[in-house]
């Protein structure tokens, strides 16, 4: 299965904010959307991603003055990206690997979605879930 597969059950809209934009902006966005992390874009293309890590780590060295800088200059970046024809299972394992929760989906360098791994794990649970209830009823009709 792909990542193609989850974002059509949950969609391909996407919370963005600009570069330019004020880290105190992207507090207030998070908050308003109940969300974790958000792809950060310069010139229409990911450059980066903003989280509350990078809201921690910006107060921790800038204090409260920290919420008037922009969004640029204090995400993750480069942004780590999948294609949406990635495996789940191999999203998974970058995530993992990288030490990761989010990947911005992009496909001919435009932001086509956005993965948390909340979202790969619901998914892969789901799975099996199913996989075991289509055993149990085959054990049962046999």
């Amino acid at each position: 299965m792909t990542i193609a597969t989850i974002l059509s059950g949950k969609g391909a809209e996407v919370t963005t904010i600009a570069a330019d934009a004020t880290v105190a902006d992207a507090v207030k966005l998070l908050a308003e959307r109940r969300i974790g992390a958000v792809p950060v874009l310069k010139d229409g293309a990911v450059a980066g991603i903003f989280s509350e890590r990078d809201v921690i780590h910006c107060l921790a060295d800038q204090g409260a003055a920290g919420l008037d800088r922009q969004v640029g200059e204090v995400m993750t970046a480069p942004a780590i990206t999948v294609a949406r024809d990635e495996a789940v299972l191999g999203a998974l394992t970058l995530m993992t690997r990288r030490r990761i929760r989010h990947l911005p989906v992009v496909e001919g360098g435009a932001l086509v979605g956005f993965v948390s791994i909340g979202d790969l794990v619901k998914y892969r649970i789901d799975r099996i879930e199913a996989d075991a209830e289509a055993m149990r009823d085959y054990i049962q009709s046999a």
